[in-house]
């Protein structure tokens, strides 16, 4: 049972998260009055050990294709049933640890300020060490504190909140936190970043293979939520896609091209990667003050992961001409549980 005046319930979402699943619903326990854990098809014994917890098991259809915006919106209409008096609700995924004192301390936050939909705080990579791309994660989830834009899938939300967007948008397979995000803000709700620990987060990505397929899913998410909001006042996202078919697709083709028409002139224009490299790690050692190495590594990431979301762009627009029905894009290896 939380400590705290107020009602607060939790959303897990994983399948075959193994063993990260067990230490994130051991992480909640004993914080909030009430645990749902949304399963889309586990193997690995996940259920039947989130019901050793006593944790509250959803089994998602799995003849539907499954997002983790359907999964949170299951749990969510679970928890509003078996919790109807609860006023704030705790999203995480199965692959995160919540800091001990996480949930106080949002929970205080949003009690203080009326007008705070959600707050999150600082998730970190549980192992940075472990490769490059680990590296390269737990940098890029570091992010301004105060108000915000954004907040990621860990996050604290306000349950009238959440009730008025009506929800994460279902047919998401990716991108559905910031989506949710944007129709908070026009409802004219706050969200904050405190300077606190919030979650440890295992992405787990030790192959480049692992990198690509996550930065194509991650260039679906941009072309989708922009053309959701293409007609918004904000208009979320247009500039990251004009920016990922730009530098990941528009200005290759023209330097090799036009290569030997230009006796290999257009080849210099190569050296326009490395003044955007130069330009991201001058704002990241002035921002996050990173090392000299790291920044310069963010930046080089930054450059090479635009064509795979160039490709993810392109394949989501390819769906909405054809009709398709959105695939998860996973990247994960499934783990062992332990």
């Amino acid at each position: 049972m939380n400590p705290l005046s107020v009602r607060i319930g939790a959303v897990a979402i994983g399948r075959n998260e193994g063993a990260r699943l067990k230490t994130c619903l051991r992480s909640l326990i004993g914080l909030v009055d009430r645990i749902v854990y949304v399963d889309s098809g586990s193997t690995d014994g996940s259920v039947e050990f989130a019901l050793g917890l006593g944790v509250e098991v959803v089994n998602l259809d799995t003849s539907k294709p499954f997002t983790m915006a359907r999964g949170r919106n299951a749990g969510f209409a679970r928890l509003e049933q078996i919790l109807p008096e609860m006023e704030f609700v705790q999203f995480v995924d199965g692959d995160c640890e919540v800091e001990p004192g996480w949930i106080h301390t949002a929970a205080t936050a949003l009690q203080a300020d009326p007008r705070l939909g959600s707050v999150c705080g600082h998730r970190t990579e549980r192992y940075p060490e472990r490769s490059l791309y680990n590296r390269i994660t737990d940098m890029d989830w570091r992010g301004k504190t105060g108000d915000v834009a954004f907040c990621g899938g860990d996050v604290l939300m306000r349950t009238t909140a959440l009730q008025q967007t009506g929800g994460y948008v279902d047919h998401m397979i990716a991108g559905e936190d910031p989506e949710i995000c944007v129709r908070l803000r026009q409802l004219g709700w706050k969200l904050h970043r405190l300077d606190v620990p919030m979650t440890r987060h295992d992405v787990a990505m030790l192959r480049f293979g692992q990198l690509w397929k996550r930065n194509v899913r991650s260039g679906h998410a941009y072309a989708e939520g922009a053309w959701m909001h293409r007609n918004s006042a904000e208009r979320p996202w247009q500039s990251d896609v004009r920016s990922n078919f730009f530098w990941g697709l528009f200005l290759p083709v023209v330097i090799l091209a036009t290569a030997v028409q230009t006796h290999g002139l257009t080849l210099l224009l190569w050296l326009l990667y490395v003044v955007w490299m130069w330009k991201i790690a001058h704002g990241r050692k002035r921002t996050f003050d990173d090392s000299t190495v790291d920044a310069w590594l963010y930046g080089f990431f930054c450059m090479l992961c635009k064509l795979p979301c160039a490709l993810g762009q392109l394949l989501y627009f390819w769906r909405l001409l054809t009709h398709q029905t959105p695939q998860l894009i996973e990247y994960k290896i499934n783990p062992i549980m332990k």
